[in-house]
């Protein structure tokens, strides 16, 4: 009988106890959103962040990075880049708008992601796991010449295309969509499976659903700029479906 590898086992324990204490966010540092719609009116978004551990302080580490997840310091800087957050307390992170922001598309919305990445202190003991848990959220550079659309009725840009068995979600509005669900009846959505899709600004995309779980009246749930979950209620006609009305 083989003697265990003792380094493999703590190892192999390590990362389960990673894996569980990130699944049951065990974070101390938070965020007061899960999403950020950077104005392109404003020269700066701020973000609060808070550290629910009441017994220790942590730092809080900021950066940036474009829509392929590489780290990036234009066209947007997050000041401070660290922060000590004392026991209990909350404080703010700005993101900045540099020059270069005018680079950006200016009839659509660009995706980037904003990362916090807590760092406890050292322990005084021995033998102790200790995990740096990060927080990774969309951000959205939302330019001036789009911003009042979104206020108006953008979803009637939105539509869904039946080809056979397969639906394409046609995005002719300036904004990312993140559809969440999809189903043939509002009921429907509770007990259905689907996976969660974003969609680009003037982009179509396949949705991994089968036309005939959809009938002639879907129903799709998106998220929000606050994180919320309003349905669309489409009507379809030709193979085309358009939206009728949202819940908001």
């Amino acid at each position: 009988m083989k003697t265990p590898n003792i380094r493999y086992l703590l190892l192999a324990g390590s990362v389960l106890i990673s894996t569980f204490l990130s699944s049951n966010s065990f974070a101390a540092i938070s965020l007061d959103r899960t999403r950020v719609i950077f104005d392109g009116n404003h020269k700066s978004e701020s973000i609060n962040v808070a550290n629910k551990n009441k017994q220790l302080p942590y730092l809080a580490q900021a950066w940036i990075e474009n829509s392929q997840g590489q780290k990036i310091s234009s066209p947007f800087v997050v000041l401070p880049p660290i922060q000590r957050i004392e026991p209990g307390k909350a404080s703010q992170v700005r993101i900045e708008a540099l020059p270069e922001v005018k680079n950006l598309p200016q009839d659509r919305e660009s995706l980037f992601y904003f990362n916090l990445r807590e760092i406890p202190p050292k322990s005084d003991k021995q033998n102790v796991l200790q995990l740096a848990l990060q927080t990774k959220i969309k951000l959205f550079y939302r330019p001036a010449a789009i911003n009042e659309i979104y206020k108006t009725n953008w979803q009637q840009k939105l539509q869904l295309i039946i080809q056979g068995s397969t639906v394409k979600f046609k995005n002719d509005s300036p904004f990312y969509v993140t559809i969440i669900n999809a189903a043939a009846t509002k009921a429907g959505l509770a007990s259905n499976r689907f996976d969660p899709v974003m969609i680009a600004p003037l982009s179509e995309t396949k949705l991994a659903i089968t036309a005939n779980l959809l009938g002639n009246a879907p129903v799709l749930t998106y998220i929000n700029d606050y994180g919320g979950r309003p349905n669309l209620f489409f009507q379809c006609k030709n193979n085309v479906c358009h939206v009728i009305n949202d819940s908001q």
